[in-house]
């Protein structure tokens, strides 16, 4: 399964519940997280990780290989045990690796391979400005969390900018950041359904980053409670099996429901409950 993570406007903390979100994956699923961020990548300086293998090296293999191990072979590993392929911080760099990693018409490219070999692929895209070389990554998976923050000022750009989300990917799902509208006042004025409300919770976002902290802090903090309920929302569609065929592109407002549940490309992907569960028996740190 491919999974596209990103935000049209701000940094409302894209990389964080990426990272969240691989650690909270249940069931023992393989997974991986790619960071395709064009403007350059966080986590190899967050977690002092060396500076290869990584995104640049795996987009120079991906040129001549669609090898699903691949992309496993290009990662480090996270404290928290997920495998990350850290992108360079310089935009230059980073940039042409991801144009490079971008699928073509004659190929699917090394990261959808992987994601179809049976494993969790997920890609962190930073944000997407219409020039963004990470479109076409987001157009072959299976799912796109589109990140934004709860304020009307940030919801206004969502807005502005949903119509190209939608041209490259079928049904995005919403993740609104912090206190501000309803997931019930989005889906009313923007048409599109929320999957879920991520708290603004500082301290397990530092944690999620690399800074000192206690185990106990991120798996029962409701940061991680969410990302836990969100991969078990998207674990649950791969389950299901992959999709027969891809639908071609069409402009949100023409395919996204006005109402939930979500229906991505995997499947269906009902709108989640406020999270409750404690993570201290998962295995995720």
């Amino acid at each position: 399964m491919l999974i596209a993570l990103a935000s049209l406007k701000g940094s409302p903390g894209v990389t964080t519940f990426a990272v969240a979100l691989a650690a909270t994956w249940p069931g023992g699923c393989r997974r991986v997280l790619v960071e395709c961020d064009p403007s350059g990548g966080d986590l190899g300086v967050r977690f002092g990780l060396p500076t290869s293998p990584g995104l640049v090296s795996l987009a120079a293999a991906g040129r001549t290989h669609d090898d699903p191990e691949l992309v496993w072979r290009h990662a480090w590993p996270l404290p928290s045990d997920v495998p990350v392929v850290a992108a360079p911080p310089g935009a230059e760099q980073a940039r042409a690796a991801v144009a490079a990693l971008a699928p073509a018409r004659d190929r699917a490219g090394v990261l959808a391979a992987a994601g179809r070999a049976g494993g969790v692929v997920l890609v962190d895209c930073g944000r997407l400005d219409p020039a963004s070389p990470a479109w076409p990554l987001v157009a072959a998976a299976d799912a796109l969390l589109l990140m934004s923050g709860a304020h009307a000022d940030e919801l206004a750009h969502l807005a502005a900018r949903l119509t190209t989300a939608g041209r490259w990917s079928r049904h995005p799902a919403l993740l609104l950041v912090g206190e501000g509208h309803s997931s019930g006042e989005v889906t009313r004025e923007l048409g599109v359904p929320v999957l879920a409300q991520v708290p603004h919770d500082p301290r397990s976002a530092a944690a999620l980053s690399g800074r000192p902290t206690s185990r106990r802090t991120v798996t029962r903090s409701g940061l991680a409670r969410v990302a836990h309920q969100v991969a078990r929302a998207l674990a649950a569609r791969q389950d299901d099996g992959p999709p027969t065929s891809r639908p071609e592109a069409a402009p949100v407002h023409a395919v996204v429901p006005m109402r939930p549940p979500i229906t991505s490309a995997a499947g269906t992907i009902s709108a989640l409950p406020a999270a409750t569960d404690d993570l201290t028996t998962t295995g995720t740190t």
